[in-house]
């Protein structure tokens, strides 16, 4: 099945995106944003919310980048607010690679603090490109709330988004150190560390962290 088939037929197009060969999903993906068009946009969006393969979710989010806004925006707002864990987090993950910033009501705090990880590190990054110029402090604070929360990796993207808000976070982070949790408080002082000197290493700004809590 070559790319210009893909492309020019929509049957072929649609059965490849859902073939149970990875490598016929990328190619699938590939040449419908290759050549746009919007009959795709619903399979596309449909596809990301089942697709096990990391690289094929990405061409997909990519096909969907191709097309015009106002056709992929209504379909990912549906589905950040699906039931299923994955169709919230691609549709995130696209919306942040999109950029439109009429997307940031649907940033909502519930989605700030889903309770999957997956969906919850979707949202921060999707946050910190979508938020309204003047809105970032109220950002950092509903942010702030989720410090100490889940493994290394859950809470090194949490530290990221804060930090890509800049000097504003400041306030914040100083509140959340002086909490009553030490997970809090590590992952605060850590990314303090970390937004002052963005070339000490995460585990070496909790590490750092541990020792300040204990001289406290």
């Amino acid at each position: 099945m070559t790319m210009e088939t893909l492309g020019g037929d929509a049957a072929a197009a649609t059965a490849g995106l859902a073939d149970g060969r990875a490598s016929v999903r990328l190619r699938a993906a590939m040449a419908v944003g290759t050549e746009p068009d919007p009959r795709f946009v619903g399979k596309l969006v449909e596809r990301c919310a089942v697709e096990p393969e990391f690289f094929v979710r990405d061409m997909l989010t990519w096909a969907l980048t191709r097309h015009p806004v106002d056709l992929t925006l209504p379909e990912l707002l549906r589905e950040v607010r699906s039931e299923r864990v994955q169709a919230r987090s691609q549709a995130l993950h696209t919306l942040s690679k999109i950029g439109d910033r009429s997307a940031w009501p649907a940033i909502t705090p519930a989605l700030l603090a889903d309770p999957e990880d997956e969906v919850a590190r979707s949202a921060w990054r999707a946050a910190v490109l979508l938020v309204p110029e003047g809105e970032e402090a109220g950002l950092a604070a509903v942010l702030a709330t989720q410090l100490g929360r889940g493994d290394r990796e859950t809470q090194l993207s949490l530290s990221r988004a804060l930090i890509a808000l800049g000097e504003l976070i400041v306030p914040v982070l100083r509140t959340a150190a002086a909490a009553t949790d030490p997970g809090v408080r590590t992952h605060a002082l850590a990314t303090e560390r970390l937004l002052h000197d963005p070339d000490t290493g995460f585990e070496f700004a909790i590490e750092e962290a541990k020792r300040v809590r204990v001289l406290e």
